[in-house]
């Protein structure tokens, strides 16, 4: 059987997102990358099957969030039901053990919450799954190996094998998601399944505060296509003020290098 034909079992993670401007609850823009990402192996790779799993609270703000993802072609979506501060990690790594997937892919972070985009990595380690961040495309899958493109900064790629199973996280870099249809939304089914609630003892310790306005980050470009990536990675840098330092001391070092950091906006001036 050639690669391109060898259908996997892929589970996809989604989560409950936030509007950015109203706040209100929607399906998360990375995990609906990463579903549309999911059912692009169905053309890939025929015979590929793709399932939507959740662990939380389930309520009316959740179940409208939830059914955007149905919207886009699925019919069910197993819900992992938990109490409010329960730790999801235990319900998601019991259930993939039980019936492992090939391929599970997530978003890199969610959008409420903590956001901290641990959630894949602690999930990897406690499978023991190897994981693979910044998915931009599945090329092939053969004999238990799989062969994945990778997004990198200033539009590079880079062409990994996994061994399967693996989790797998998309950002910016993965397709757009398509429209999510009313209709099936609400003709899918919730598969709920109460599980036992462990709480998360770190978020717990945490004191919540309104944010604070983020420090600006340095410029990293991401570009989709091919002639995006090469002028991406082709073109000048911006303004000529910067300076080579040789010979100088630690401090002298650190101190352009501070400098520099809070020009950029990243420190605070």
């Amino acid at each position: 059987m050639r690669p391109e034909q060898q259908g996997v079992e892929v589970a996809v993670l989604v989560s409950v997102g936030r509007h950015p401007i109203t706040g209100r609850a929607r399906r998360a823009d990375q995990d609906a990358r990463g579903l549309e990402l999911a059912l692009g192996l169905g053309h890939q790779l025929p015979g590929s099957r793709v399932s939507l799993l959740h662990a939380g609270v389930l309520d009316e703000a959740s179940e409208a969030s939830l059914r955007g993802y149905l919207g886009m072609g699925l019919e069910t979506l197993t819900l992992l039901e938990q109490t409010e501060g329960a730790d999801a990690i235990p319900a998601l790594a019991e259930h993939l053990a039980a019936a492992p997937p090939q391929l599970v892919i997530t978003g890199a972070r969610a959008e409420r919450g903590e956001g901290s985009g641990l959630l894949p990595y602690a999930l990897a380690e406690r499978l023991g799954w190897p994981l693979v961040s910044g998915l931009a495309a599945v090329e092939t899958v053969e004999n238990g190996v799989a062969t994945l493109l990778q997004a990198l900064p200033r539009g590079q790629r880079r062409r990994l094998k996994v061994r399967l199973p693996a989790i797998l996280t998309v950002d910016a870099a993965a397709p757009a998601p398509r429209q999510s249809a009313f209709g099936p939304a609400r003709r899918a089914e919730l598969e709920v399944t109460p599980v036992a609630a462990e709480p998360d003892r770190e978020l717990a310790q945490w004191r919540l505060a309104p944010a604070r306005k983020r420090p600006k980050r340095l410029k990293i470009v991401k570009a989709a296509s091919a002639r995006d990536r090469f002028k991406a990675a082709a073109a000048k840098a911006e303004g000529g003020s910067g300076q080579v330092l040789e010979g100088v001391s630690a401090e002298q070092g650190a101190e352009a290098i501070y400098k520099l950091l809070k020009e950029e906006g990243v420190l605070p001036r």
